[in-house]
């Protein structure tokens, strides 16, 4: 049996010095052949700018996974080389009479991982909150790793 997974200096203690990247942009298009492409733009606290794309086959939950990997790919692209996020799997479900869309990140940094989840209200726009679970899952451990490189 496995131990259960390190918290990789997890803190959940309010820390209103660290930055947070903000969601700042979301696109998503779906051609007449049934693909379909997302972008997802970021800002940090300082201004700078990342911006991630994925696209592939369109289904009702491949689409879900394509804006979240487009949020992972911009995250990526802030993060690099300090930590490595894994897209584990995207669900919208109905819970308490509501939508909601949950995704499941494993964090790696400096030989651990650590389980992330983020989930997001998803009423208008459920394609649009995968994107925005993935930031929520994982903000709190790009601010704070961050702040203490």
């Amino acid at each position: 049996m496995n131990p259960p997974p390190s918290l990789i200096g997890m803190d959940d203690s309010p820390a209103p010095d660290r930055g947070r990247l903000r969601f700042t942009g979301f696109k998503f298009d779906r051609t007449r052949a049934g693909a379909c492409q997302s972008e997802v733009t970021l800002a940090w606290t300082d201004g700078r700018t990342v911006t991630g794309r994925s696209a592939g086959q369109s289904s009702p939950l491949g689409d879900y996974r394509i804006a979240a990997e487009a949020a992972m790919n911009a995250i990526d692209g802030f993060v690099t080389g300090v930590l490595r996020f894994e897209l584990i799997g995207v669900k919208a479900i109905k819970a308490f009479d509501a939508n909601v869309v949950i995704v499941s990140i494993h964090a790696h940094k400096e030989g651990e991982v650590a389980k992330l989840l983020g989930c997001v209200l998803a009423e208008s726009d459920p394609i649009r909150g995968a994107a925005l679970a993935v930031l929520n899952a994982t903000n709190r451990l790009i601010g704070n790793t961050i702040a203490t490189r």
